[in-house]
């Protein structure tokens, strides 16, 4: 088979082509990959086992540009902490501890750079550049710079909330 894969959502979906035929999809689930195609579902452990066994061409290509992609769409940079969008009227409030800007240039509604946690009612939630009045409103923790440092922030005020 002469197929490509088309990464829908990375490291979760992808679609199998060849050509501009569409022959199925490949996700990923709990104990590894399902592979749908023909109406048929066929279980794999990785996905070095899926190129072997399948043929699939240029299916790491396809992963490494999708997570290219991810990091050029945080460039925008506040106090070292990222953002979503192009930053106005950026300022640091001191008191909060908090890099703040606005999305447009009159814009009245502020927006915090950098990853956080907000506890809501059902627990812990990521966030990445809430706006200012959800963290004046709810419980929060950060600002964090990357992704990373979030995942063992929120580990570990789960296990707080658990004891």
């Amino acid at each position: 088979m002469n197929s490509t894969a088309k990464v829908l959502i990375p490291e979760k979906e992808w679609l199998i082509k060849n050509g501009n035929k569409k022959l199925g999809s490949i996700s990923k689930v709990k104990k590894g990959y399902l592979v749908l195609c023909n109406g048929k579902s066929i279980s794999f452990k990785n996905l070095a086992e899926i190129k072997d066994r399948i043929g699939i061409a240029l299916f790491e290509e396809g992963i490494k540009q999708a997570t290219k992609d991810n990091v050029e769409q945080i460039s925008h940079n506040i106090y070292n902490y990222p953002c979503k969008s192009k930053p106005y009227d950026p300022l640091y409030d001191v008191q909060r501890k908090l890099p703040l800007y606005t999305k447009r240039l009159k814009s009245r509604s502020q927006h915090c750079a950098g990853y956080y946690i907000v506890k809501f009612r059902k627990g812990w939630v990521k966030s990445f550049c809430p706006k200012l009045i959800t963290l004046e409103r709810y419980p929060f923790q950060g600002p964090v710079k990357t992704e990373n440092e979030l995942k063992i922030l929120l580990r570990t005020a789960n296990q707080k909330c658990n004891n």
